[in-house]
């Protein structure tokens, strides 16, 4: 059960308010007067997201050389920092390289053809094959092929290329809704009736209608190494469906409202030509630094405070998934917190381990992997994520159903000097992303975002020009007072019965 030493949390912000961290009295050590907390440096925050966020690391796709030069960079400036013990963590993950996409359709008889540019009006699923296909196009709806909804039935396929439309229609139910999600389910639905490869029209209520949304992950394996898919805006999708039987708009809605099946033969045909590199086992890794702690009763506890560094990539030349809120601000938190907590004057009593984690756009796989790896879990008492902290209207703070006490933590320090910057929903919430995996261990978590922050969610315009300094100030700081008490060794979370679980994997 989640307690803390002390009889009120309203005590607690009153103390916060006055100084910026807690110096309490635990197990004989003697209590220290109260040390000013460093101030957090904006311009170094965004010193480190320009840099992450540039062509240098070619959008830090996991298991890549640019993930590689990235995982160096923030080694690097953690070993500047003062912190030590800095070491990789090795794992395997699939990885995907697409080198090159040609796309465009055209009528049958005609000499004109409409070319289609990567990274403008489309962008190669994550997991695509490679291959050239020049076939007539057949849109297939949502791509379902259940008995009560079949939306291949009356089509031919066969030789030809399936459009149909992300996720799945609302009204059907999750059994059957769950074999259709992602876009590896769609593909393979698609081969099983003999298309040749896909086109996904992207209708997520989280992208724009004229960029591209890159994803990395694309469901479950096996890989379709010669099946093109590639991923369309929806105003191409409504494009290359003008002037056909039905328009996309037209399609969908008889799909959504009606429940009708609308899948028709299309008078164009598409020409696709994918150059990608597949591995099955890329190697990649997580970077790892702990910061002793300065009391040598206490530096056997560890708070741990983490980020994903891996993002979208490139895609051939004119593709780039820059990936500065998503999550270069977040990675740059990390990083502005051990510059200010390795101050020999302010140093926290426990140590702080801080991590970097690869795989975040694979299911969060390096958080999984640091936990199965880790050999002193039963020491963690807390754990502090940053995400996407660089655009938005408000700080959000994840994790108050599950952790209350830690939240309040958190809530204290933005309570203080009256800053009051965290949105308090009715709606409690759990950890989630890369401290999910910390909450299966019951390792109390919480997780530092913002809200209506999603508007350069995997696209090319998440550039650092785009990132909300204040915003981003706001978190960071917040991010590093919580941290900083956490590291005074006051708060206890963590239950006997939860340090003796063991991650599985």
């Amino acid at each position: 059960m989640e307690k803390r030493i002390i009889c009120s949390v309203v005590l607690a912000a009153a103390m916060v308010a006055a100084v910026p961290t807690v110096r309490a009295q635990k197990g004989g050590t003697p209590e220290r007067d109260p040390i000013p907390m460093p101030t957090v440096s904006i311009d170094s925050v965004m010193k480190h997201i320009v840099e992450l966020s540039s062509e240098t690391y070619e959008g830090r796709l996991a298991g890549t050389e640019g993930y590689d030069r990235a995982a160096k960079y923030v080694g690097n400036v953690l070993r500047r920092y003062g912190v030590r013990e800095l070491k990789e963590q090795p794992f395997e993950l699939e990885c995907n390289e697409v080198e090159n996409c040609k796309f465009n359709i055209y009528t049958p008889g005609s000499k004109e053809k409409r070319v289609f540019t990567l990274g403008n009006e489309f962008c190669c699923a994550g997991m695509t094959g490679r291959g050239y296909v020049d076939a007539q196009m057949v849109f297939c709806g949502y791509g379902v092929d259940n008995g009560l909804f079949d939306e291949y039935k009356g089509v031919d396929v066969q030789g030809k290329i399936a459009v149909v439309l992300t996720g799945v229609p609302e009204w059907l139910p999750g059994s059957v809704a769950d074999h259709y999600r992602t876009l590896r389910d769609k593909a393979r639905t698609a081969e099983r009736h003999g298309a040749i490869g896909l086109l996904a029209i992207n209708i997520s209520p989280s992208c724009t209608s004229y960029e591209p949304q890159g994803r990395v992950y694309c469901g479950e394996l096996p890989h379709l190494g010669t099946f093109p898919i590639l991923q369309l805006t929806l105003d191409c999708g409504r494009e290359i469906l003008n002037g056909e039987a039905m328009g996309l708009d037209a399609a969908k809605e008889a799909i959504d409202k009606e429940h009708k099946v609308s899948s028709f033969a299309t008078l164009k045909k598409a020409e696709v030509d994918v150059n990608a590199r597949y591995r099955p086992r890329a190697r990649t890794m997580n970077v790892v630094g702990l910061l002793e702690g300065s009391d040598k009763h206490l530096r056997s506890e560890i708070v741990v405070v983490g980020a994903s560094l891996d993002g979208i990539g490139i895609q051939g030349e004119t593709c780039l998934f820059p990936g500065a809120d998503i999550n270069a601000s977040g990675v740059a938190a990390v990083l502005e917190t051990a510059r200010v907590l390795s101050d020999k004057e302010f140093r926290p009593r426990r140590s702080v381990l801080f991590v970097l984690f690869s795989g975040s756009e694979q299911q969060y796989a390096g958080s999984r992997e640091f936990l199965n790896q880790y050999g002193r879990l039963r020491n963690v008492e807390a754990f502090v994520n940053a995400q996407n902290i660089g655009c938005g209207d408000s700080l959000v703070v994840l994790g108050d159903n599950r952790y209350p006490t830690l939240w309040e933590i958190a809530h204290s320090h933005d309570t203080a000097a009256d800053r009051q910057h965290m949105l308090r929903s009715e709606a409690k919430t759990n950890p989630r992303g890369d401290a999910k995996a910390f909450d299966n261990l019951a390792i109390p978590s919480i997780v530092v975002t913002t809200h209506n922050g999603m508007q350069h969610n995997h696209v090319a315009s998440d550039i650092w020009e785009n990132i909300d300094r204040r915003i981003l100030h706001q978190a960071t700081r917040l991010m590093a007072e919580t941290v900083a008490e956490l590291g005074e060794g006051l708060y206890q979370g963590r239950s006997p019965q939860s340090r003796s679980l063991r991650f599985r994997n």
